[in-house]
């Protein structure tokens, strides 16, 4: 966990929330590697189906099979944490198995709901809230990380198949999949074509509407209970802006944000909210 941008946010939690969110995160890790670590759509579906097994399982009060799944029983019902949510979140990582291509918007969405916002959801109950309106928060922002990841990783993605940029987004800006692909085979200088950079562009002025629907969306009496998450959303404007300021050249290496910086946002985060 200390490789990843969850890491400094956790810290901010008390041990026994951040006990349960580690256990939520290992849990959700393992179901999105039993699809990104395979080769072979036979074993994956397999395992996607053993997940869901493991899942009823857990809610049911029966042994758990996974270690994954054993960790985060104990905290089901201490945060009374929601099924639909678990399932959402096999459901999106099993559209992964069979790679498609996304019309719309409008439909990538249902897939950001369930590999991220369910997450949030799911997070939000650990949390602690008293403001219902706080799910809009963790549903938008959920978005608006799950768009940052996919323009941070357009290249990485490409090349296991996979493409989540929006056709008709491509279409509209005069760019097909070939010209995208030519800048996955040959990354380097920057970005060679004006109308990817241009699809780029709007990927990310479109995570911009959701990181900023996540920031009206939060209640304020409910804000230092979201430190975790707040700093998990400076993290990833950062790397936002980090994008936007590369020329969004997501071919030649994958942008982060360094680490001391996350340290940096973290602290900030946490001192803003301490002080609000």
């Amino acid at each position: 966990m200390r490789k990843t941008s969850f890491y400094f946010s956790f810290l901010s939690l008390s041990r026994p929330r951040r006990q349960a969110i580690t256990a939520v995160w290992d849990f959700c890790r393992a179901v999105d590697d039993a699809v990104d670590l395979e080769t072979d759509p036979v074993r994956a579906r397999a395992a996607m189906d053993a997940w869901r097994a493991d899942i009823a399982r857990m809610f049911d009060g029966r042994p758990a099979e996974t270690p994954q799944a054993r960790a985060l029983q104990p905290f089901l019902r201490q945060f009374n944490l929601p099924r639909a949510q678990f399932d959402a979140l096999v459901d999106g990582v099993s559209m992964d198995i069979d790679p498609i291509r996304y019309r719309t918007f409008e439909d990538l969405q249902p897939y950001c709901h369930r590999v991220a916002s369910a997450v949030g959801l799911i997070c939000a109950e650990i949390f602690g809230y008293q403001d219902r309106r706080v799910l809009d928060y963790a549903r938008d922002l959920g978005v608006a990380l799950q768009l940052t990841n996919i323009l941070r990783d357009v290249g990485v993605d490409y090349r296991r198949g996979r493409l989540y940029l929006p056709l008709d987004d491509l279409a509209r800006f005069g760019c097909t999949e070939a010209d995208v692909s030519s800048e996955v085979a040959h990354p380097g200088d920057g970005v060679k074509s004006a109308a990817v950079r241009s699809v780029l562009e709007h990927q990310a002025a479109r995570a911009r509407v959701f990181f900023d629907r996540a920031v009206r969306a939060l209640p304020a009496g409910d804000a230092k209970a979201f430190t975790a998450a707040e700093i998990m959303r400076a993290i990833y404007w950062d790397i936002l802006l980090r994008i936007e300021a590369a020329g969004c050249d997501v071919f030649s290496r994958v942008i982060r944000a360094p680490r001391p910086v996350q340290a940096k946002l973290a602290i900030q985060t946490w001192l803003h909210l301490r002080r609000a």
